[in-house]
C-alpha cells in the first residue's frame, strides 16, 4: 500500500500520531476528531492502530502490536474496532466521501 492511501495512524508506544498528507486538505475539525479517536482507541487498546484506503476506495482498520507486548490482546482489539466504527460511523463515512470525491475526483462532495 502507497503511503498516499494511508488516512492517519496512532502508535501506543511512541506516542505518536501520524496523518497522511493526502489528507493535509481535511477541515481542521476534522483531522482533530480523528487525531483524538484513533490516540484514545490507542490508549485503551494499546498498539498500533491504522487507518488506510484499500485500492476499492474502501476504509480499512487495520491494529497491530509488538512481538513482545503481552498486555495486546487481538480479539479485544478487534471488539474495540468494532466499537470504534460504531462510534465514529460519520466521521469515517463522510472521510470516505473526502476520499471518494475529492482525493480520487469522483465526484462533488
Amino acid at each position: 500500500m502507497d503511503e498516499k492511501d494511508i488516512l492517519c495512524a496512532a502508535n501506543a508506544y511512541s506516542r505518536k500520531y501520524y496523518l497522511g498528507s493526502t489528507f493535509n486538505g481535511l477541515p481542521e475539525a476534522v483531522k482533530k476528531e480523528l487525531q483524538a479517536a484513533v490516540v484514545l482507541f490507542t490508549a485503551e487498546v494499546g498498539g498500533i492502530l491504522t487507518l488506510s484506503f484499500d485500492d476499492g476506495e474502501n476504509l480499512y482498520i487495520h491494529t497491530a502490536a509488538a512481538e513482545n507486548d503481552a498486555a495486546y490482546d487481538d480479539i479485544s482489539a478487534g471488539l474495540k474496532v468494532k466499537q470504534f466504527q460504531k462510534e465514529n460511523k460519520e466521521l469515517l463515512e463522510n472521510v470516505q466521501k473526502y476520499y471518494s470525491m475529492i482525493i480520487k475526483g469522483k465526484g462533488e462532495m
